[in-house]
């Protein structure tokens, strides 16, 4: 059997495009910018609600979420190898089943990806005014923007330059945590001490515990899936972006248990932060082992890590799907544009500052309405992508393998789908108005002209059938 090529200008050919983005990105890469998607310290900004909805068991929480969003990430998997290209669940969808769904699962996603940004830049405004008060939080939101706008402009190899020096800083601190934890309970200090109750205390396990941990947990992975818009831009061939998926899943899981249970045997006994307390938990323990210096120094690496490198790869994301859904005559024609020069979407990403920069302005101080908005888009998505790997491989295609193309999907699908029904209901009616809208806007090209898409509407299979993606799907 020959080998095919990874993925050269005619294997997007095969599904009516030409490289225009600029292909240099390793596996590597994509695993560094999963995981400062997702960031390695997330848990420190939210350790108290989640200790304190968890009774303790915060490590248990991330395990959850680890088991419960691999289903998720199994079948991007399975569909970045079928369809190596920049749109995501979007083009998964749209070239799976039909292209009408494919463009609901583009726009659903697309809520997440536009206001993922402004949650990022809020949330980092919101830490810098508690290191520098007198400084206005949207003066914050600005800097921000206009930093991470300026990278990204620039193209993605100098991204990918910027994504690992964060990464390096995240880590570096995740080392210094660990090394303080560790010697704060060998010491005993405030009674603390090695033990496994952190991770599971059958004493207050219960199920409703472990409903609300799946919750929490599904939506601290949300961003992943970000890896899957850079398909046209990674040299690793049609299963790179698939093994960054998986990989950073399992790697940021790793970090996310290590660091909330080093923390949970630092407050042996309790169970339960005050209101107060709880939104600073982590970095008050910080303080506790090691004096206020480092606790600001923890609370200024939050602040950049969620503002400058999350914020990075948050953009680079949603302009890769603008950028995708545009060249289909599903956005406006001119946000398909790539600079010569840079290879980047650079209108796309001027675009999404600026719609950032005025949701950013006008959500500041409203993380919860943001954030309920942000798992809407996500979750609707992913049931999509589910449908699509079902729809293509066990069905179209006949696939053999039960467990990655029934038993998998359908698990994730479960498991989604049950997170979204116990969603909060005002996130459930801002993404109907969504829908609504991305209704008015589908009428609204359809009527105008026929896209690419529209060329496979009569057998959304019709590329997979060339030869190289006939040996993508055996191997």
């Amino acid at each position: 059997m020959p080998k095919q090529p990874d993925a050269p200008a005619s294997e997007l050919a095969e599904f009516g495009y030409k490289q225009e983005l600029n292909r240099t990105l390793s596996t590597t890469d994509l695993i560094v910018y999963g995981l400062v998607f997702m960031v390695p310290i997330a848990p420190w900004a939210i350790f108290g609600v989640v200790f304190n909805e968890a009774k303790g068991m915060v490590p248990l929480v991330y395990i959850i979420g680890l088991v419960a969003m691999i289903f998720t990430a199994l079948s991007y998997a399975q569909m970045s190898k079928a369809f190596p290209i920049a749109g995501s669940v979007y083009s998964y969808v749209g070239r799976a089943l039909h292209p009408v769904l494919g463009f609901f699962a583009g726009w659903t996603i697309l809520l997440d990806y536009l206001l993922v940004p402004t949650l990022l830049y809020v949330f980092a405004a919101e830490s810098m005014s508690g290191i520098f008060p007198g400084v206005p939080k949207p003066l914050w939101i600005i800097v921000f923007l206009v930093i991470n706008t300026a990278v990204n402009y620039v193209g993605i190899s100098f991204t990918a330059i910027v994504n690992r020096l964060f990464l390096a800083a995240e880590l570096v601190f995740v080392v210094i945590f660990v090394i303080m934890a560790v010697v704060a309970i060998s010491r005993g200090t405030d009674g603390a001490a090695f033990t496994t109750a952190p991770l599971f205390n059958a004493d207050l396990f219960t199920p409703q515990l472990a409903a609300a941990a799946l919750s929490i947990a599904v939506l601290s992975f949300l961003g992943f899936d970000g890896i899957a818009t850079l398909s046209e831009e990674a040299k690793g061939g049609r299963r790179s972006a698939g093994i960054a998926m998986i990989s950073g899943l399992v790697l940021v899981a790793i970090f996310f248990v290590t660091q909330t249970w080093l923390a949970a045997m630092l407050v042996p006994g309790r169970t339960e932060f005050g209101e107060d307390e709880a939104n600073n938990a982590f970095f008050g323990l910080v303080g506790q082992i090691s004096g206020s210096g480092w606790m600001v120094a923890f609370l200024a690496m939050n602040a950049l890590a969620v503002g400058i490198a999350n914020a990075v790869a948050a953009q680079s994301a949603t302009s890769r799907l603008l950028f995708s859904m545009s060249r289909d005559g599903r956005l406006p024609r001119f946000l398909a544009h790539i600079d010569p020069k840079s290879k980047a979407p650079q209108r796309a990403i001027l675009l999404v500052a600026g719609l950032t920069l005025v949701l950013g302005l006008v959500f500041v101080g409203q993380i919860d309405v943001i954030s309920t908005l942000v798992n809407f888009g996500a979750l609707t998505s992913f049931l999509l992508l589910h449908v699509s790997v079902i729809g293509y491989y066990a069905v179209k295609r006949r696939s053999k393998n039960v467990f990655l193309h029934w038993v998998s999907p359908i698990l994730g699908f479960l498991i989604i789908g049950f997170v979204l029904y116990n969603a909060d209901a005002s996130a459930k009616i801002g993404g109907v108005i969504w829908l609504g809208v991305g209704a008015l806007v589908l009428l609204y090209y359809t009527r105008k002209g026929t896209g690419v898409l529209e060329e496979h509407a009569a057998d959304p299979f019709t590329t997979a059938e060339s030869g190289s993606s006939l040996e993508a799907d055996r191997a």
